[in-house]
Parts: C-alpha cells; structure tokens; sequence
C-alpha cells in the first residue's frame, strides 16, 4: 500500500510542477509527515530530492521553448545563497511544531498569492532593491522548510512585472531546481535519518507526470487550474495546523 501510495503522490507532485511551476514541495511535506510517517525534518529533506529531480523533468520542455529567464533565475539563488545554505545548515535542530507550522503558513500565503488576479502590463526588469529581497526571502524559505519558492517568484513575476505566465512558471521551475539542489546540500546532515524507498518511488512516477504535464499547461484551463491548487493549498494548511497544534 505504501508503494501505491507513493506512485499517487508522485502523480500528484508532477502535476502540480508540469501545469503550474510551483508548489510540489508545499504538498509533499504534509503528504510525508502524515501519510508515511516521516519526522517532519526528513520530510523537509526527502522533499528537496524530490522536487529537485521533478522541476529538472519539467525544466527541459520550458527550456526548448525559450520560457526561462536564465540571468534572474540566477540572481535570485545568487543573491538568496546566504540564506539558503544557513538555514540549511540550522534546520534540522528546529522543533517538530516550527517545521509544520511554517510550511502551513506558507501554504496559506502561497495560496493567497497564486489566487491573485493578474494584470497585462508591460514586461519590466525586476528592480534591484525588489530582487535582493526577494532572493533572500526565498533562500530562508528553501533551507528553512525545504520549499523551493516557486509560489514567490510566479505572481511577483506576473504581477510585479508583467512576466508572461509561462515564462514565469518556467523561472519559477529554474529557481526551484537550484535553490533544492543548494538546500538539500546544505541538509546533509539529515541524509541518513531519511529512508529513501519511498521518495525513490514519489521521484520517478513524478518526473514521467512532470514531463508529460509540462507539454500540456498552455491546453488546460488556468483559471480552473489556480482555484483547485488554491483550494488544496488552503485545505493541506488547516489540515497541517490542526495536527502540529491540536492531536
């Protein structure tokens, strides 16, 4: 049951990563403490592997499209480094309850983020003062909790500086690919604790879904796409603060 489980999962997490660019890591934490029992620190590791080996998968179709921006993918891990890999080093002495607790508020954030109507203005460059902060927030947020900061970088993209969609989720998928392989280096005092049979399966059902979901994002009905992700974005987060809180 657990492999099946874990195939779901996998299922899942490619999805969200193919269609949207952002997220997998949000969804595959709770999934681990809670469907597989992990502690919550291993779950933080298990999911970088993961979601750094799926946003690789949907990477190659954005690239062969042009839909990256490479220079402020890598200014945004350039810049957010520092923080990273700190937060990295110190996560694993954070207590159970503060892992939980963090990742449901980002959750909430990033479903409240995601749910934001974008406008059509212009494509601008990204101001300096507004990336250095940006970058810093996402690298505390990636060695921290293990998520990648996808749900950050699509909607300032979008909404900050007219980023089309596409090319934002396939940055969101360049920022997410480096920041996890930096993270996930900077956990690796955690390897060991985690027990890797069951992110080994999540992994490779992901990367086929991640391929295959990436190549069909422009055919689907982003409007439809973005309450859904929202909805359970909204529901994992209560879930996730009733359990780390309450039982």
């Amino acid at each position: 049951m657990e492999i099946l489980g874990a195939v779901a999962t996998g299922v899942l997490i490619g999805s969200i990563l193919g269609l949207i660019g952002a997220g997998g890591a949000m969804i595959t934490i709770p999934i681990l403490i809670y469907g597989f029992d992990f502690k919550p620190s291993s779950a933080t590791t298990a999911a970088l592997a993961i979601v750094l080996s799926t946003a690789i998968a949907a990477l190659i179709h954005r690239a062969k499209q042009g839909e990256i921006l490479y220079k402020e993918g890598l200014v945004i891990w350039s810049l957010g480094l520092s923080t990273n890999l700190a937060a990295s080093i110190i996560a694993h002495k954070l207590p159970d309850q503060a892992i939980e607790t963090g990742v449901a508020i980002i959750m909430l954030a990033a479903g409240y983020s995601i749910s934001r109507k974008s406008d059509m203005r212009a494509h601008t460059r990204i101001s300096t003062p507004y990336l250095v902060t940006l970058s810093l927030v996402i690298g505390l947020v990636t060695g921290f909790f293990g998520i990648g900061g996808g749900f950050i970088v699509i909607p300032v993209l979008v909404l900050a500086f007219g980023t089309p969609v596409a090319v934002a989720a396939g940055t969101s998928l360049f920022v997410i690919a480096i920041n996890s392989l930096t993270a996930l280096i900077g956990h690796f005092q955690s390897w060991d604790e985690v027990s890797w049979t069951i992110p080994a399966f999540i992994t490779a059902t992901a990367l086929v879904v991640a391929t295959v979901a990436s190549r069909l994002q422009e055919k689907v009905n982003q409007s439809l796409l973005k309450k859904s992700f929202t909805a359970l974005l909204y529901g994992v987060a209560i879930f996730t603060l009733i359990q780390a809180w309450f039982i």
